[in-house]
C-alpha cells in the first residue's frame, strides 16, 4: 500500500507524515514537494522528492498506483491574489490534470483535497451550516470551490474517490508568510510566547474560525481511512472548528504563558476584519457525523497548536 503526500514539507503535511507514520498499518510513504525535504526521520517506509507534482514523469514514477493521494500543495491566499497566473496554474492546472491522470491509472484511489473556509459567500448568515450557500471573493477560494466541484463530479461518477476537506484557520504557523493575508493569527500566538509587543488589525470582539494543526493532522488521516461508503455524495464539507473572539484567543495565550511580558493591542482595519473577523458560530453535521475531531476548547487549541 502506497501513500503519498504532495505538499509535505507544507505546516499541515509535516504533521500529517509524522501522524501516518505512527500507524502500524501505513506502507510506503512518499513524500512530495518543491522545497528540499532536509533531515528526514530514518523510517524505512519513507522516500522524499523534490519536484512539480505537475510533472507527468514524476507521476509516472512515484503517485501513479497509490490507494492514498493527500494533495495539501497550493498557491494560498494573498499569494494567489498576487499573482493569478501562478495560483491558476497549481491551484487549477496542475490539480485537474492530476485527479485526470489518477482517474486514468486507478480510480480506487482515495484522493483527499485540501480546501478552505475561503469558498463561502460573506456576508456570512448567522450560523453557517453544510447548507450554507458558497459565493468567494477571493482568487484562492474561487480556485478551491472550482476542484471541490470537480472532485465531486469523478466522485459521482465512479472515475476517483475523492473528498474536499475544508479547512479553517490552521494553527500556529511560526514565521507565517506575509503574503498570507491571515498570517498576523498565527503571529499573535508566538509573540505573547516570546513575549513579543504584537498589534492585531481587528477587534477584540472580532470573531474567526480556528483548528490546531495536529488536529488537522488528524482529520486529513481520518480522511484517507474511512470507507468510501460512509461519505455517501458527501463529497465536499468544512471540518470542525472553534469559533473565537480574538481575545478570548488573547486570554488562553496567556493562560499558556502567564509570565509573558507581551503587549497586545488592536488597530482595526476593515477589510482584514471583513475578511478574518466576522465568522458566525458553525455547526459542521456532516463532519461530526462521519466523526472527525474538534480542538475542545480554547485552551485545548493552544496546547495542540504550540
Amino acid at each position: 500500500m502506497k501513500t503519498v503526500i504532495i505538499g509535505a514539507q507544507g505546516f499541515v503535511g509535516q504533521r500529517l507524515a509524522a501522524q501516518l507514520l505512527t500507524h502500524e498499518t501505513t506502507g510506503r510513504l512518499v513524500l512530495i514537494d518543491r522545497a528540499d525535504p532536509g533531515d528526514m526521520p530514518g523510517d524505512p517506509r519513507v522516500e522524499c522528492l523534490t519536484g512539480d507534482f505537475a510533472d507527468p514523469d514524476l507521476f509516472n514514477s512515484h503517485i501513479a498506483g497509490a490507494s492514498t493521494v493527500y494533495l495539501l500543495a497550493a498557491i494560498l491566499g494573498g499569494a494567489a491574489e498576487a499573482d493569478y497566473a501562478l495560483a491558476r496554474r497549481v491551484n487549477i492546472d496542475a490539480t485537474l490534470t492530476l485527479i485526470e491522470r489518477l482517474r486514468d491509472s486507478n480510480p480506487m484511489t482515495r484522493f483527499v483535497f485540501a480546501s478552505t473556509i475561503a469558498v463561502f459567500a460573506k456576508p456570512m448568515p448567522e450560523l453557517v451550516t453544510d447548507a450554507t450557500p458558497t459565493g468567494p471573493t477571493m482568487v484562492y477560494g474561487a480556485q478551491k470551490l472550482m476542484m471541490e466541484a470537480a472532485i465531486a463530479n469523478f466522485a459521482a461518477r465512479g472515475w476517483l474517490d475523492g473528498v474536499s476537506l475544508r479547512l479553517a484557520g490552521v494553527m500556529a504557523r511560526d514565521g507565517a508568510d506575509a503574503r498570507m493575508k491571515s498570517a498576523f493569527i498565527s503571529r499573535v500566538f508566538y509573540a505573547v510566547m516570546r513575549s513579543e509587543d504584537i498589534v492585531l488589525p481587528v477587534h477584540p470582539h472580532s470573531r474567526t474560525w480556528l483548528t490546531s494543526v495536529e488536529t488537522a493532522a488528524a482529520n486529513f488521516v481520518h480522511a484517507g481511512q474511512l470507507p468510501a461508503a460512509q461519505f455517501g455524495a458527501a463529497r465536499a464539507f468544512t471540518l470542525p472548528a472553534l469559533c473565537l473572539t480574538f481575545e478570548d484567543l488573547v486570554a488562553a495565550l496567556f493562560r499558556r504563558f502567564p509570565d509573558s511580558r507581551a503587549k497586545v493591542s488592536y488597530q482595526p482595519e476593515e477589510d482584514l476584519v471583513a475578511l478574518f473577523g466576522s465568522y458566525p458560530p458553525i455547526a459542521t453535521e456532516t463532519a461530526d457525523r462521519l466523526g472527525f475531531l474538534r480542538d475542545s476548547d480554547a485552551d485545548a487549541l493552544v496546547a495542540r497548536s504550540l
